[in-house]
């Protein structure tokens, strides 16, 4: 009996000596090879298999990697883009801004815009008139030059006029003023502005002399049910006025202050023409209620704005003036009333400075937009200056002179010339 072990569970079995015998047999027959051949076949595969897997994974691996770069690129290629959008929007901006600027200069200066419109547009005809003649290859870019100069022309005499209105602003700040009294000016300022807007209201000469003196108008507003919220004295004061011995704007505070009490006004407001050149009563809405109580001082073009401001201020205080009303004719004691009433016009006080302050800063901002035209204009002086240059050059060329030492393009004019002749010949008749 022989024993012998399984390779595969490691079991030990015995067989006898013919089966053992045949066991060797079978061992070295021709099945032992084909199966010896098909182990070996599949170990092949498999390392195929393997071998192919691996492939296949590298080249997933470079797939993913191709896409990771072309994901990389695409980004990139999008952050560039954003960077473009950006860039666009800001020019968007900025020609926002110019074109609101063109659209105030028109406003102001329409008749005069219209004028130069008018020649530029009759140039314009002219050069094309002048380039249909010529019938040249090179009309096209002429005619676009002559467009730029005249852009470049339109937008020097924009700069031009938006540096006169802002410097004219600055110190007359109101173009209505010229053939004018500063009393019809703003007398006519609150009838087109503020009439229809307050039915109840009184905007009158004061015509009353008091103690020999009187003021120059007299503003009053109330509720619907007749309750007097608001009241202005006001003085006008025209630079026009002066004598040889120029006069201040505080030359006229005591009388004001004086007036205003006399006729039981509110508010005190000198609208003054006076110290053109004072950055202080330039600069907007002054307060000197420190020297003169409820006192301030104006340029014309803030009469409606003093106006708005003080009537939207007290109108809050209607009910309480109503209940103040109520309460003196009933003979009751007001005091803490009226100190809390005093309380709520020193906050109005101090709205009105902090509005004042406002105005300074937007003078400030008007300088320097003033100051930023000016170098636009120089640059636009520089260009015009190379149009007319360009503009001479093109007014000296001629076929004969683009033709000379040319003789393949004098000969094609000719040729052209002598069809266009043959072509306005006469037919004659059959």
């Amino acid at each position: 009996m022989k024993e012998l072990k399984c390779p595969n569970c490691g079991n030990v079995f015995t067989v006898d000596e013919n089966d053992y015998a045949a066991l060797l047999s079978q061992v070295k027959n021709k099945e032992f090879d084909d199966e010896l051949a098909r182990r070996i076949h599949e170990l092949e595969q498999t390392h195929k298999a393997r071998l192919q897997a691996e492939k296949q994974a590298e080249e997933a691996r470079q797939q993913a990697e191709a896409a990771r770069q072309q994901n990389e690129r695409m980004r990139i290629a999008q952050e560039n883009q954003n960077v473009l959008q950006a860039k666009d929007n800001l020019l968007r901006d900025k020609e926002s801004e110019i074109e609101k600027l063109k659209l105030q200069i028109q406003n102001f200066e329409v008749a005069k815009k219209a004028a130069v419109q008018e020649a530029v547009m009759d140039k314009d005809q002219r050069i094309q008139q002048l380039e249909n003649d010529k019938k040249l290859a090179a009309s096209e870019a002429l005619l676009k030059e002559q467009n730029i100069k005249a852009d470049y022309e339109t937008r020097l005499q924009m700069a031009k006029e938006q540096v006169a209105y802002y410097k004219d602003m600055k110190v007359r700040l109101s173009t209505k003023m010229v053939g004018e009294t500063l009393e019809q000016h703003c007398s006519t300022l609150f009838e087109q502005n503020l009439r229809q807007m307050m039915p109840n209201a009184y905007f009158e000469k004061d015509n009353e002399v008091v103690e020999g003196t009187k003021g120059d108008f007299v503003f009053r507003d109330k509720s619907d049910d007749d309750v007097e919220y608001v009241s202005i004295m006001f003085e006008m004061k025209n630079e026009n006025d002066a004598t040889a011995t120029k006069h201040k704007n505080e030359d006229f505070f005591a009388k004001l202050d004086s007036d205003r009490k006399k006729k039981n006004c509110e508010y005190a407001v000198l609208v003054s023409m006076l110290e053109p050149d004072s950055e202080l009563y330039n600069g907007g809405i002054v307060d000197v209620s420190h020297r003169f109580e409820k006192m301030y001082v104006i340029r014309p073009q803030f009469f409606i704005p003093i106006i708005t401001l003080l009537c939207q201020a007290n109108k809050k205080s209607i009910e309480a003036k109503r209940e103040l009303m109520l309460v003196r004719k009933q003979q009751v004691d007001v005091t803490n009333f009226e100190e809390k009433l005093m309380s709520f016009k020193d906050g109005f006080t101090r709205n009105v400075r902090l509005a004042n302050d406002r105005f300074h800063n937007a003078i400030e901002e008007i300088d320097k937009t003033i100051q930023h035209l000016t170098k636009v204009r120089e640059n636009l002086v520089k260009s015009g200056d190379n149009l007319d240059a360009a503009d001479k050059k093109l007014q000296d060329v001629t076929v004969k002179r683009l033709t000379y030492g040319n003789p393949t393009m004098k000969a094609k004019f000719d040729e052209a010339r002598k069809n266009h002749s043959d072509n306005n010949e006469p037919q004659e008749d059959e």
